[in-house]
């Protein structure tokens, strides 16, 4: 699992808070490895290409506070251009990891949950607090499918 956010910007700190969730769920699968940061940058992609399944995981501004969004993540063309930014999205990160590495994991999905807010502050607006069990449990089941079967 590979989570991103701020954990001083509100709601973008859901990410941070559901891998802190999933490390303490899944202490006990040393098949589930959970790295947290507050962007995904270029030097990620050794670890994409040594997954055989990922998990992105981040808020979204084009969702609906508290709302989950759970997709599949489609290969981005044109990896290099992005390296102009020090900042990749999932897409980005799995075609850069094929592109430098020659692998990619065999299922990489995109758990996003809508924010409410992004101001400065350590607490989540109420949207995502009352969405967090449903997410929690949205998360868990994407987790275990992808140990039944990695892709």
């Amino acid at each position: 699992m590979l989570a991103c956010g701020n954990t001083l910007r509100g709601d973008d700190g859901v990410g941070p808070w559901l891998a802190a969730w999933a490390e303490e769920r899944f202490a006990s699968d040393a098949r589930v490895r959970v790295l947290v940061r507050q962007q995904w940058t270029p030097e990620l992609a050794q670890d994409v290409a040594e997954a055989q399944a990922v998990i992105f995981v981040d808020c979204a501004v084009d969702l609906g506070p508290g709302e989950v969004r759970v997709s599949s993540v489609e290969l981005a063309d044109g990896a290099g251009s992005a390296l102009a930014t020090h900042h990749l999205g999932a897409a980005e990160l799995v075609a850069l990891s094929k592109e430098l590495y020659g692998a990619m994991p065999g299922s990489s999905l995109l758990l996003t949950v809508g924010a409410g807010s992004l101001e400065l502050g350590e607490g989540f607006s109420e949207a995502v607090k009352a969405a967090l069990p449903a997410v929690c449990a949205r998360l868990e089941k994407a987790v275990l499918e992808m140990l039944a079967d990695p892709g």
